[in-house]
């Protein structure tokens, strides 16, 4: 049996071949073996709650009230967030917002505007 890679998402050496299919067990991440070599080297595509790919310097609305960690304000469904920089980690979005300064937030509850 050929060595399979580790997982390109955990780094962990437990995945299994599911089809064409690699599977991480640990952190569920699903690839293959063409995207692992095809990917390597590219940056992450981060996309909207609508599928569309965002970019850095775009503009995106809320979709979703969101509570602000450590505050007891609000940023409300609508509000309108201009010039967004991608970064790595749970939440992808880096911006600053009128009324709030700067904050994080996660590209699931946004759209492209």
């Amino acid at each position: 049996m050929a060595a399979l890679p580790n997982c390109p998402k955990c780094n962990s050496e437990y995945t299994y071949e599911d089809g064409s299919l690699l599977i991480c067990p640990e952190c569920a991440h699903e690839w293959t073996l063409e995207s692992d070599a095809d990917n390597s080297d590219d940056q992450k595509i981060v996309k909207d709650s609508n599928g569309n790919i965002l970019n850095d310097g775009d503009s995106v609305t809320v979709i979703k009230d969101l509570k602000v960690k450590g505050s007891s304000s609000v940023i409300k469904i609508g509000t309108k967030v201009k010039n967004i920089r991608l970064v790595d980690g749970d939440h992808d979005i880096d911006c600053k917002i009128d009324g709030f300064g700067a904050m994080k937030l996660k590209s699931e509850f946004v759209r492209k505007v």
